[in-house]
């Protein structure tokens, strides 16, 4: 009997087809998560080294093989899996990170940031713990794995809203209570800009705005319309850009609640008022937040723009839209058309083009609706909904205006108990 190994060619190209029906089924049958290549030389197969994390992001699988990832629970893969806990005792001294938290929640640019707050550290030595600093309502839910050692939560009514002067004098006692090293804020138009040019104006600071490299001795900031850079000393008040450093992803972190003490804000000179309604279309697409966009699987037009007016989303859409003459050329999203960068984005009837996927590389949560669960729109979102585009839309703008009736009706009772 020959102790030749031969190569099976059928089974090396269905292992590296992901989307081949057979391919589970010939990748189990590899021990050690190791593949004979076309050479004959055995080759790691990185698909079945770790699992796909809660985001949609590969992880390595630290328990070595002991955990069993389903595919389709990738929550629960995540929890089987725990992170290292990296704790700091009595920290010596702060980082303060105030966060943006748009809508309750950490978004990209502040992970950035945290993961740049532990470089700093690391940098500079001692015994230093980052310090996520947060205003008013607070939804996030896993502070732990985003690096906050330590979470230090304002709240209270004046601090609602946009209420720069208030936040502003209770980061001035915060600044009187803890031994604050640095204060990092996002240079963004959510308020970070703002807060860190008052606090800096408060201290007496002169701030690094636009600083995207950064290390304990200096700073590189954009200057010019990002035309050169400026290289100076790293200051005590950062402003920084986007992918500054990268977000934490090893470790977890402790997140443990500090207070401060008398929290005390004289009355403001700055009434918010509230948010105006405005033409959701009329909001460039690259800054809008919410976004419906439209690709070949829509028929009836005027449905999807009813639905977009109901849900208060601007309009998108795929280049075959565009192409076809169903929406302007300025709604194209995608590599040829707009990269945007929304909270939230409902792709209705498209199946997912290179192009599209790149445009949408930024997005933080996808929704897709479409008849095709293999497409790669579908592999793409956060939630999908698989069926006709047309009947989805019809229950969606029904929910929605049921929402929309139920906060008015609630509304108007409180005003009644209030009278």
């Amino acid at each position: 009997m020959s102790d030749i190994i031969r190569r099976d060619p059928r089974a090396e190209w269905i292992i590296r087809n992901r989307l081949h029906p057979l391919h589970d089924q010939y990748a189990n049958q590899e021990e050690g998560g190791e593949v004979r290549g076309p050479s004959g030389l055995l080759r790691k197969f990185p698909h079945k080294v770790g699992f796909i994390g809660p985001n949609g992001i590969k992880r390595i699988d630290r328990l070595k093989g002991n955990s069993s990832a389903p595919k389709g629970k990738r929550s629960s893969a995540a929890q089987e899996v725990q992170l290292p806990l990296h704790k700091v005792d009595s920290p010596e001294y702060y980082i303060m990170v105030v966060a943006d938290l748009v809508g309750g929640r950490l978004t990209g640019h502040d992970k950035d940031i945290l993961g740049l707050a532990h470089k700093l550290i690391a940098e500079q030595g001692g015994n230093g713990a980052v310090a996520a600093v947060c205003f008013g309502e607070v939804k996030e839910e896993h502070f732990d794995t985003a690096g906050v050692d330590r979470l230090l939560h304002i709240d209270g009514e004046a601090f609602e809203g946009y209420s720069p002067e208030a936040r502003v004098q209770a980061l001035a006692q915060v600044e009187a209570q803890y031994p604050v090293k640095q204060w990092l804020f996002p240079d963004s138009i959510h308020g970070g800009c703002d807060l860190a040019s008052r606090l800096a104006a408060r201290l007496g600071e002169r701030p690094a705005t636009q600083a995207w490299q950064v290390n304990a001795e200096q700073t590189v900031s954009r200057g010019a319309s990002a035309s050169l850079d400026i290289t100076r000393k790293t200051p005590k008040i950062l402003m920084l850009l986007e992918e500054c450093a990268d977000a934490i992803d090893e470790t977890r972190h402790e997140a443990a609640p500090i207070t401060l003490d008398g929290v005390s804000v004289s009355a403001p000179t700055i009434q918010d008022q509230g948010l105006m309604d405005v033409d959701p279309n009329a909001i460039p697409m690259a800054e809008a937040e919410f976004i419906l966009s439209a690709g070949n699987g829509i028929h009836n037009w005027d449905q999807f723009h009813d639905a977009a007016k109901v849900l208060g989303a601007t309009e998108g859409a795929s280049r075959v839209a565009v192409d076809d003459g169903f929406m302007p050329r300025s709604r194209q999203v995608g590599a040829t058309g707009t990269w945007v960068t929304a909270r939230v984005y409902i792709a209705v009837g498209i199946s997912g083009a290179i192009q599209h996927m790149q445009g949408i590389g930024q997005v933080d949560k996808v929704v897709a609706i479409n008849t095709d669960a293999g497409c790669d729109m579908v592999k793409r979102a956060a939630l999908s909904v698989i069926g006709d585009s047309e009947e989805i839309l019809s229950e969606l703008m029904k929910l929605a205006a049921e929402h929309k009736n139920t906060s008015v009706s609630d509304q108007a009772e409180e005003d009644s108990h209030a009278a």
